[in-house]
C-alpha cells in the first residue's frame, strides 16, 4: 500500500514504497470509524483508522471518485480535514468483531484491488484470524471474514 501523510488541501510528506507489504507484522489493537455527528452513527464513516500497537494508525479514506486514500492516522486526534472538529467523532464500527484475545490481530499481508485506471478501490488487511475489507464507493464500506 502506498501511504503518504494527508494534510488538509492535500498531500505532503512523506510516502511509503509501493510495496503492499509494508503493514505485515503489525498488531492492529483497534479499528475506529470517523463519523461525521450531525448524521448520528447511524450513517457510514467517512473514514476508518487501523490503530497498531506501536502507537502508530492507518487511516483509509473514501475519495469523491470512490477510490481509497490510504494514509498514516493521528490517533487519537481526528484528521485534519474533519472541520470544524467539534462535530466530528471517533466510534467503535459495530459491524467488526471485538479485539480478540491477546489485545489485536497479527496483519500477514495486504492486498490492494484498483480499478482500470490502477487506482485503489478496495484494499484487504489479511489477519491471523480473518480479513478486514475496505471498500469505496458512495460510501465505505468495512466488513470483516474470519477465516
Amino acid at each position: 500500500m502506498t501511504v503518504e501523510r494527508e494534510e488538509y488541501g492535500g498531500p505532503a510528506g512523506r510516502t511509503r514504497s509501493g510495496n503492499s507489504d509494508w503493514l505485515t507484522g503489525s498488531r492492529i489493537t483497534a479499528v475506529q470509524g470517523v463519523f461525521y455527528r450531525p448524521e448520528g452513527r447511524a450513517g457510514e464513516p467517512e473514514a476508518v483508522e487501523f490503530v497498531i500497537d506501536r502507537g502508530q494508525s492507518v487511516l483509509l479514506t473514501c475519495t469523491s471518485d470512490w477510490t481509497l486514500r490510504i494514509t498514516p492516522g493521528a490517533w487519537p486526534l481526528l484528521p485534519d480535514w474533519c472541520v470544524p472538529a467539534n462535530q466530528w467523532q471517533h466510534a467503535s464500527l459495530t459491524q467488526l468483531p471485538p479485539v480478540p484475545y491477546g489485545g489485536g490481530w497479527t496483519v500477514v499481508g495486504t492486498l490492494e484491488r484498483r480499478d482500470g485506471r490502477g487506482e485503489v478501490h478496495e484494499a484487504v488487511i489479511r489477519c491471523e484470524d480473518g480479513d478486514f475489507v475496505v471498500a469505496a464507493g458512495d460510501t465505505l464500506a468495512v466488513r470483516f471474514h474470519p477465516h
